[in-house]
């Protein structure tokens, strides 16, 4: 059996498309565990900054004034580069909201 000139062609066309399908396929899920892990980052960084705040609370009896309080008095630590720490004190009774975004996210 001889295949024709068109045959192979037919062949190699459907092998690289197969090919570009299956490299797609793998990119856009690589895309999505890069995603899902750097989500998984920002929540660690949001319990760390709670973590602090509650072991404050349960030693002074306060919440603190800032998250540079926390960094200097309970070991807090993050990546000040990548993160924004977004701390709103009402006061010192009340849990301050918290929020961590990723810096150049959402236009920060």
């Amino acid at each position: 059996m001889r295949q024709t000139r068109g045959g192979m062609v037919r062949g190699l066309a459907v092998t690289l498309a197969v090919f570009a399908l299956l490299f797609a396929a793998a990119f856009a899920l690589l895309g999505r565990i890069d995603r899902g892990a750097a989500d998984e980052q920002t929540a660690l960084v949001r319990e760390a900054v709670r973590s602090a705040l509650v072991t404050c609370y349960a030693v002074e009896g306060s919440y603190p004034p800032d998250v540079e309080y926390l960094k200097a008095h309970y070991g807090l630590a993050y990546d000040a580069s990548r993160y924004i720490v977004s701390y709103d004190a009402f006061a010192s009774n009340i849990m301050p909201d918290v929020r961590v975004h990723v810096r150049g996210e959402a236009g920060l």
